[in-house]
Parts: C-alpha cells; sequence; structure tokens
C-alpha cells in the first residue's frame, strides 16, 4: 500500500544522510519534498501542515543542526512524528475487562468489509481464550446473515440465530441474553451499513448503544477509499462515539492516507488492520512497525509474532534432527511452503525484513513469487509418498505423469528436482562446516541464489 509513499521518503532520507552540514535552508526543502509525498499520498491536508511544522519545528534545534549526524537526526525526527500522528505507542488494545458477555458493536458502511471482519476478529479472540459470539444484525442487506453464519461455520464459532423479519435492537438485546446464559464471554455485533451516512441508520445504531451498552464501538473503514473513509470516520464518531477504528484491505495498493490521516482526525485509535481476504489475515495495529515498513526498515518484532503463531516447536525439534541427518525431503519442504503460506504473502512477509523491499525491487522478478510457490506445491502434490520421500526414484515416465497432474512441464518437473538436489547438497555441507559455515554459506543468498526461486 505504501510503496510510492515509501519510495518518495527514501529519496528524500538519501540526500539529508548524505549533507555532512545541515542548515535551515537545506531541511526546509527536504520538508517540502516530505510534504508533497504526503499529500499525494492522500494525508489529510491540516494533519500534513500540522506534521511538517512540528518536524521543522524540532530539526532546527541547536542539538540537531551541530550533531555529528544532522540527516539522520532529521530522519529520526520525521520517524517520531509519523509514529505520533498514527496514536504513538499508546494502548490500543479493545476493552475486554468489562463483566462477560462483552459486547462489541461493529459499525461502518457497505462494501468495507464489516461481516468478514467480525469473523476475523472471532477468530483473534478465539486465540486469546475468549468464546465469541457472532451475532448477525444486519436484516437489510440480502444474504448478510446468511455471509455470517458461513463464516461462523467455517472458522468454527458459533453464531446467534436471528431472521430478517426482527428488529436489529431486539437481535442484540436477545443475543446478550442467550451469551450470558450459554457462557459466551464476548459478544461480536454485526450491524447494518449503507452506502453512506443517514439518519435512518444512525438512530437505529444509536438505539443499540442506547440498550446494549457495548464496551466497544468500532468503526470499520476501506483503506482504499483514502480521505473519504476518514471523513466517513468521523462522521461516525461524532454521531455515535466510537472507540477504535479496524482498517480493512491494508493489503491493497491504495495510497496509504486512511492509516496515516484517521487518528489524527478523529481522536480515536486504530486497533486492528486487516491484511488480506483469509479469515486469519487480521493484525493488531502497532504505529511504530507500520512506520518503520514505511521508512523501508521492515517489521522483525511483527515477522516473529506471525512465526511463532505459525510453527509448531516440536515440528520445528524434528525438522531439525532431519536436516542433520540429510533426511530432509519433499515432503518435509512441501509442510514448509505450507506453514509459510499460512504467515502470509510472500511479498509482505519479505517487507517485514529490513532491506529486503528494497531488494526485491531491485531484482526485478528474480524473486520467487506467490504464483512460482503454487507451482511448486502442485508438483509435490502430483508425487506419491513414495517419491516424496526419495525423489531419486523418480524417472522420466514418472516426472511425465507429475507434469500432467500438476498442470505443468516436464522441465518444470526437473528444474524443481535440480534445485531440491542442489539444495541438500548445501544443507549437507553447511552441516559439516558447523555454525561459521552456515553464516558464510548464507551470505550466498544476498547474490540472488535462491534454492527454489
Amino acid at each position: 500500500m505504501f510503496d510510492s509513499l515509501s519510495e518518495k521518503l527514501e529519496s528524500v532520507f538519501k540526500k539529508l544522510r548524505g549533507q555532512g552540514v545541515m542548515t535551515e535552508d537545506n531541511i526546509k526543502e527536504a520538508l517540502r519534498e516530505v510534504r508533497l509525498a504526503l499529500l499525494e499520498a492522500d494525508v489529510n491536508f491540516k494533519v500534513v501542515k500540522d506534521f511538517v511544522e512540528s518536524v521543522r519545528a524540532k530539526a532546527v534545534g541547536t542539538e540537531v543542526l551541530q550533531s555529528l549526524s544532522p540527516g539522520q537526526q532529521v530522519v529520526k525526527i520525521v520517524n517520531d512524528e509519523l509514529v505520533a500522528i498514527m496514536g504513538g505507542h499508546e494502548d490500543n488494545s479493545i476493552n475486554l475487562a468489562a463483566k462477560p458477555p462483552v459486547s462489541l458493536m461493529m459499525v461502518g458502511l457497505q462494501g468495507a468489509g464489516k461481516t468478514t471482519t467480525c469473523g476475523k476478529l472471532a477468530l483473534h479472540l478465539r486465540g486469546r481464550k475468549r468464546r465469541p459470539l457472532l451475532v448477525p444484525a444486519d436484516v437489510y442487506r440480502p444474504a448478510a446473515i446468511d455471509q455470517l453464519k458461513i463464516v461462523g461455520k467455517q472458522l468454527g464459532v458459533a453464531v446467534f440465530d436471528s431472521s430478517a423479519d426482527q428488529k436489529p435492537v431486539d437481535i442484540c438485546s436477545a443475543a446478550m441474553k442467550f451469551a450470558e446464559l450459554n457462557g459466551f464471554d464476548t459478544v461480536i455485533l454485526d450491524t447494518a451499513g449503507r452506502h453512506q451516512i443517514d439518519d435512518f441508520l444512525m438512530g437505529e445504531l444509536a438505539e443499540i448503544n442506547e440498550t446494549i451498552r457495548p464496551a466497544e464501538i468500532l468503526f470499520v473503514a476501506d483503506a482504499m477509499t483514502g480521505q473519504e473513509a476518514v471523513n466517513v470516520a468521523a462522521g461516525f464518531n461524532d454521531r455515535l462515539g466510537i472507540t477504535g477504528v479496524i482498517l480493512t484491505k491494508m493489503d491493497g495498493d491504495a495510497k496509504g492516507g486512511a492509516a496515516l490521516s484517521i487518528k489524527a482526525v478523529t481522536g480515536k485509535p486504530v486497533k486492528f488492520v486487516g491484511m488480506g481476504e483469509k479469515l486469519d489475515a487480521l493484525e493488531v495495529f502497532h504505529a511504530d512497525r507500520l512506520v518503520s515498513r514505511i521508512l523501508g526498515m521492515g517489521d522483525v518484532l511483527t515477522l516473529v509474532e506471525k512465526a511463532q503463531s505459525v510453527f509448531d516447536e516440536k515440528d520445528a525439534e524434528r525438522l531439525k534432527q532431519k536436516l542433520k541427518k540429510n533426511q530432509f525431503d519433499l515432503e518435509d519442504f512441501l509442510a514448509q511452503l505450507q506453514q509459510i503460506r499460512k504467515m502470509g504473502s510472500l511479498e509482505s512477509i519479505m517487507g517485514m525484513i529490513p532491506g529486503m523491499g528494497k531488494m526485491m525491487k531491485q531484482m526485478q522478478g528474480a524473486q520467487p513469487s506467490d504464483k512460482e510457490i503454487n507451482r511448486i506445491e502442485a508438483i509435490i502434490r502430483s508425487m506419491t509418498p513414495g517419491e516424496r520421500a526419495n525423489h531419486s526414484i523418480i524417472n522420466g515416465s514418472r516426472r511425465l505423469r507429475i507434469a500432467k497432474g500438476s498442470g505443468t512441464s516436464v522441465p518444470e518437473v526437473n528444474q524443481l528436482l535440480k534445485r531440491f538436489t542442489e539444495a541438500q547438497k548445501v544443507v549437507k555441507q553447511l552441516q559439516k562446516l558447523g555454525p561459521k559455515g552456515l553464516l558464510k554459506g548464507m551470505g550466498g543468498l544476498g547474490k540472488g541464489r535462491l534454492p527454489f526461486g
């Protein structure tokens, strides 16, 4: 989402770092470029104005201009101010401290992905040992109730039984009583949306709010709509008093202005971001981590958290032992691919590693893509268990069968087997060399030679 903004800011910072002496004039010129970059990214005009003035006031101080690396100091100030306008380091967790069942009211316009986000939030809460109940209270949009039931079934999360002939406030009231009687500690209310804010919608939401008194009113905003999302959030906040924001479609190719503006305009924190269509693609929002991604410095903490949630320690130890004994086979490789895919797209994962986002652009398509991984998975899945365990038995006729079964060609099957064999040899050599050899061998990855790229 922030590719264009990241490139422009990186260009500005490169100039700053290259200047041994900083003056008010070259800081002013740099901030002019930063201002234009933010406006082009669809950041709110007033937010940009306040941001640039705050950075300027701090950047022209004596301690910065006379420091050993003034350019680096200015970059740090920009980083800190970007973090500040998006909420700083404040606690943006949802309020679950109230007496159960805790109610979370989801509001927003149609098309923002509210119903799907309800499911994502339920999955997130279940991971925190909560017992959520999904409540379909949108009686106007065709199939809205059925959609939430389908999402609940996919996740194995309970969905309250409601119908389109009921009043939304009655549905929510009955659901709260049901949750209390049946041991559900969290109730997620999926309310109706409109194509725009109107009095009927707000009146209905206000009635639910006054009756239920939810612990949180979470506004679900489509990040792809830019400043329009910010304006709508402000409207909902004025009428309902929202407690937080969930930004959806953050994996899209929009400019990112909504993410950078919405906290400053509404005064309410962004609590979660949706990073894809899959029901597990919901991340807790951290302003400092997002800024780190924007400035090309990666996001190692989120990457570690994703890995910890996906990889099992016992499986990792088993894999370690197989590597030591040189018994790593295609079945193991397929399992690792599937684990990595659970963490998100390859592009998003690489973007969290400091410097890798920029390196991927420089490699101009040489890095493996998600499409490439799909092809590799298809080839391995077309093999028999015996072939995966011992790929040396795959002769010409077997390769032809595998190619037909996977919708690929024999040369593509040959290429995978050749690279897998090469990778096994490298792992065997590194095991002999020990930790120092491992580090030396990994240096070759920077030359663009990836075993399965």
